[in-house]
């Protein structure tokens, strides 16, 4: 298992690195005031008009870097600082949850597909690491292939996890495209705040990068660990 933990380690690692490096991102370009005056949520509200959707309210929620779309109650969730400053930062992330309104909105197929994923995918997360070291023991303890079967089935579990987390991708970077188009073409920002968006978003979206690659090495891992101890 030492193999196991310095592969969380590394995973572990990286991801603190990338956390704190949107962190700092952030906390920059939310020096970074809008020239038009408008707030995060003011800007959610022109998005989502201006692309003709009416039906999607846009709420505060609490805490930091919490900021969502909800698509089963229609609602883009924005956090207090998002909802309610007038920055770079704020710009960036109520436009990018508002993209995943359009997404909703027009059927995009890679959100569609997440979306549908979701209750079966909350399931399989939390129980795919009981069921794969269950799986080792039993194959420990006895030797027959009840053992690997468990093993097997908790490897299938973890899959559809990182298969949602790859999904996640598209999904994330077509928003962030769809938000900084608008904000181009509706001249929303000046150049140096357009650039500030831009770079908030790339590095959010490589938070996304980061777990996906994670979720594989990890799921790599234990199927050479199942099919390896089976030898």
């Amino acid at each position: 298992m030492m193999g196991y933990y310095i592969l969380i380690g590394a995973i572990a690692l990286v991801s603190w690195l990338v956390s704190n490096k949107l962190k700092s991102k952030f906390k920059e370009y939310s020096k970074i005031h809008l020239q038009n005056g408008m707030s995060g949520a003011e800007i959610a509200r022109k998005m989502l008009s201006d692309n003709g959707i009416h039906d999607v309210k846009v709420i505060s929620v609490q805490g930091q870097l919490t900021d969502h779309y909800n698509p089963a109650n229609k609602t883009v969730n924005l956090s207090e600082a998002v909802y309610n400053q007038r920055n770079a930062a704020a710009a960036a992330v109520a436009a990018h949850e508002c993209g995943h309104a359009l997404q909703h909105a027009q059927a995009y197929s890679w959100l569609t597909m997440r979306s549908t994923l979701v209750p079966v995918v909350s399931v399989a997360s939390r129980m795919s690491m009981f069921v794969i070291i269950g799986g080792f023991v039993l194959m420990s303890i006895i030797s027959s292939g009840v053992g690997f079967t468990v093993a097997v089935i908790g490897l299938g579990l973890f899959a559809m996890g990182t298969l949602f987390a790859f999904i996640t991708l598209p999904v994330e970077y077509d928003a962030s495209n769809r938000a900084l188009a608008w904000l181009e073409s509706s001249n929303m920002l000046t150049s140096q705040e357009h650039a500030g968006a831009e770079d908030s978003l790339k590095w959010a979206a490589r938070t996304y990068v980061v777990a996906a690659i994670g979720s594989l090495a990890t799921l790599l891992y234990f199927a050479l660990q199942v099919f390896g101890g089976r030898r």
